[in-house]
């Protein structure tokens, strides 16, 4: 009976259970990407991550150690050499458990299990974090300095309208002036010519009498 028995035993024996895993994870390590059972994939993830962590010292000692869980060769230089670079700044979770649902024929839950770091789509979509802009209710300097410069960009703008309203509006002026200069001496004209005409008169009649 599995009484007090907290990790599964995926219906094997203990060395029959360490061999696979041994297998799962050397495989894993070199394909980068397996696909197999949620139970299996679980055990897996506790087996292999603290292979991965010793191989962050790059060391005899650790590779022997990694060496004795994995037995073989090629998938302990692949650790060391190549993937031990890439974890090196992940302080764990160095995998990742994605399912796929039910498979034909036992119904048994699928998964893929794969190294984090070697997702190449799933590390693209990753975009740099923006700075956070915390609001308050209250007028911050750095408000204020956003703020003055745009309306010292502004100001020379209505500078040039007002100065170009200027210069289209005093020739205007000088042209009213001088049509009411014009009118004023045409009405000062026509007095005067209306007036003279009254002393002709009275040569003329001075003549007559004569």
């Amino acid at each position: 009976m599995r009484h007090g028995k907290s990790f599964n035993h995926l219906g094997r024996t203990a060395s029959h259970r360490k061999a696979m895993l041994s297998n799962m994870a050397s495989s894993l390590i070199i394909h980068k990407r397996i696909t197999t059972t949620v139970a299996k994939a679980k055990a897996l993830k506790v087996y292999v991550e603290p292979i991965i962590t010793k191989s962050k010292t790059d060391s005899t000692h650790s590779r022997r150690m990694v060496f004795s869980y994995l037995q073989d060769k090629e998938s302990v230089r692949e650790l060391f050499d190549e993937i031990s670079e890439k974890v090196n700044d992940r302080p764990g979770g160095y995998t990742r458990i994605i399912k796929l649902g039910n498979r034909l024929g036992d119904n048994a839950d699928m998964c893929i299990m794969e190294l984090v770091d070697y997702n190449e789509l799933l590390l693209g979509d990753k975009e740099p974090a923006k700075a956070k802009t915390r609001r308050s209710r209250r007028g911050s300097s750095k408000a204020k300095e956003t703020v003055a410069p745009k309306a010292e960009k502004k100001a020379p703008v209505e500078a040039k309208v007002v100065e170009e309203a200027e210069v289209i509006v005093e020739p205007v002026v000088e042209k009213v002036e001088e049509v009411k200069a014009s009118e004023e001496i045409q009405e000062i004209s026509d007095e005067s010519s209306n007036k003279n005409p009254e002393p002709e008169a009275d040569t003329e009649d001075n003549s007559k009498t004569e």
